[in-house]
């Protein structure tokens, strides 16, 4: 049987028809697939768009997200505050409340119980509530708190009392994790969520922005030099019976405060109306309140440690060319005024001699030479005329003689009397002293080394060199002795002045001070300790100077803090001194 015969080039109907369907399925299936993919991504390439147009808008405008949206949500409503190290030391903190609402029962009474059953139901949870007050606050009708800031716990308690009109709503505090410390750098926030009186309130308006709450505000202090410096104060307070007390440490070459201190202090997460008033009768006496700042605020006659600037100053204008040249030693009479010293050292001294021995006498006979326009103008350069230059809004105004300067306020200017500063503008000034001359504006942000101000020039190098090498002397063979730490290279001044009161100087009330800086041959920081009238006790060896109290606690101090800054203790290095020595034979002798 012969098969089909098939003409060449034919194709079987039947095998094109089914291959032909089978291929504009595929091709209307690719076409879809196609035309999805298409469509998906032409909405990803509009949202992705949008969403840069956004960010370029945000970015050009400085615009933020509105509050109610999710991210603002997310962020506290108060920015935190850190340490150099980052380490939170203010941040918002949810609370409970205990409010008082009349109004949650709809009908009948406010209260269910008396007034005197909810007070007394409320004192065995909070003891330290003033009931007089909790009474008068149920009986009025009016809404208020009861209480801020409650534990979970007593709100639960307080739950257990029965009653609708207690309520206790959650809400943001501000809390200070390290409680009392630095409380003058950081200030407080009141119920309204306001800052005051330290960086909480410089940095109000940044802190409660949306870059400040999500970004934290960057102090320059160094808690755990905070910690040290406040301890080794509250010891030197308690061994000499001191009412106060402050410190500072500083960087000497960008100003940055890495540690500052008032004693006695306060806690802001509890502030009590004592912690910032005092009444007529404590303010007569002189007393402050614990809030108060006696490093910026607070202008004090400082004392001896004005004369290495007094020496500073001679030195530049080239009175003195020769620190072997000897000065009379003998009471000085000005008028009917008679500058004395507090021992006889001898007819004569020379100026090592004198800054060791701390000579009113032969200061005065120095500045005397330099003449009151250069003192002036020496003081006018390390910003003693103004405010001294730091961000806190509470900043007291030196006691200033304006105008010329008289000879006899020229003298005694030159060992720290008839003028009055505060404690911060002493540590700007020694860090000009001993950093080559350059005098800058302290500062409590933490700066960047390209934001270091270039500040301006007091002294020459030279002269900052000669500075350092005597304020090592004076503690090696003078009244810093007992600052000495050993591998750390301390040098110093001490100064105790009288404190003036109503009709003179008030004999037995003593501001007692020690300026330092560490380590001399290659300083970095400047310390100062205050004490605000120590007594002689037997831990001073009943005596009252800054030699026997503030000394000391820089002494305590540097030890603790040089590690935690980079400075190892090391004996064989130091300041070379061996051209000064000569000058010095019995100090020497009795080292």
């Amino acid at each position: 049987m012969n098969a089909p015969a098939f003409a060449i080039g034919s194709i079987p109907t039947t095998v094109a028809t089914g291959r032909c369907k089978l291929v504009n399925i595929r091709q209307r299936t690719l076409l879809v697939a196609k035309l999805r993919t298409l469509w998906v991504l032409g909405v990803f390439v509009l949202v992705a768009i949008g969403a840069f147009t956004r960010i370029g808008y945000l970015g050009a405008t400085g615009a933020t997200t509105h509050r109610g949206e999710l991210g603002a949500s997310l962020v506290p409503d108060r920015g935190e505050i850190v340490d150099r190290n980052g380490v939170a030391r203010a941040r918002d903190f949810r609370v409970y409340s205990l409010w008082f609402n009349p109004e949650a029962m709809t009908e009948g009474a406010p209260l269910i119980h008396s007034p005197e059953e909810i007070a007394d139901g409320l004192l065995r949870i909070f003891p330290d509530l003033d009931r007089r007050e909790v009474l008068e606050q149920l009986a009025s009708g009016k809404p208020g708190y009861l209480r801020r800031s409650i534990l979970p716990e007593e709100a639960n308690r307080v739950h257990a009392l029965g009653e609708p009109a207690l309520e206790y709503p959650r809400e943001t505090t501000r809390f200070y994790p390290q409680g009392s410390l630095a409380a003058h750098v950081l200030g407080y926030v009141d119920s309204d969520g306001k800052g005051h009186i330290g960086m909480e309130q410089v940095f109000n308006k940044q802190l409660t922005g949306m870059d400040g709450r999500t970004h934290p505000s960057v102090l320059s202090i160094d808690f755990r030099v905070q910690s040290a410096l406040e301890d080794e104060l509250s010891k030197a307070m308690t061994l000499s019976q001191a009412k106060g007390a402050g410190g500072v440490v500083l960087d000497v070459d960008t100003g940055e405060v890495l540690a500052l201190a008032s004693l006695p202090s306060f806690d802001p997460n509890h502030v009590q109306p004592e912690d910032m008033m005092v009444s007529n009768a404590e303010a007569r006496q002189g007393e402050v309140p614990r809030g108060f700042n006696r490093v910026t605020n607070q202008v004090y006659e400082l004392g001896s440690t004005f004369k290495p600037i007094t020496v500073a100053a001679a030195l530049n204008a080239g009175t003195i060319t020769d620190l072997g040249r000897r000065w009379p030693a003998t009471p000085l009479h000005v008028g009917r005024f008679t500058i004395h010293d507090d021992h006889s050292y001898g007819s004569t001294l020379n100026a090592p001699q004198a800054l060791i021995h701390s000579s009113n006498i032969v200061m005065s006979e120095i500045a005397d030479e330099l003449g009151g326009v250069r003192l002036k103008k020496t003081m006018e350069s390390l910003g003693m005329n103004e405010r001294p230059s730091v961000e806190l809004p509470a900043r007291g105004f030196p006691i200033w003689p304006t105008g010329k300067w008289p000879r006899l306020r020229t003298m005694t200017v030159s060992y720290g009397h008839g003028i009055a500063v505060t404690p911060m503008h002493l540590a700007s000034a020694y860090a000009a002293l001993v950093n080559g001359g350059i005098w800058r504006p302290a500062t409590l942000e933490k700066l960047d080394p390209s934001e270091v101000p270039a500040g301006r020039r007091v002294f020459t190098a030279a002269t900052s060199a000669r500075i350092r090498q005597l304020l090592r002397m004076i503690v090696k063979f003078g009244t810093g002795r007992k600052a000495a730490a050993p591998g750390f290279r301390i040098g110093g001044k001490t100064g105790s002045a009288e404190k003036p009161g109503v009709g003179g100087y008030r004999r037995h009330a003593l501001i007692t001070t020690f300026a330092a800086a560490f380590p001399m041959d290659r300083p970095r920081y400047v310390v100062v300790a205050m004490m605000d009238e120590p007594q002689g006790t037997p831990a001073t060896s009943y005596q009252r100077t800054a030699a026997w109290n503030a000394a000391p606690a820089i002494g305590r101090l540097v030890p603790r803090i040089g590690p935690l800054l980079g400075i190892m203790p090391d004996e064989t290095r130091d300041i070379d001194i061996s051209d000064l020595k000569p000058l010095i034979p019995q100090e020497v002798s009795e080292e």
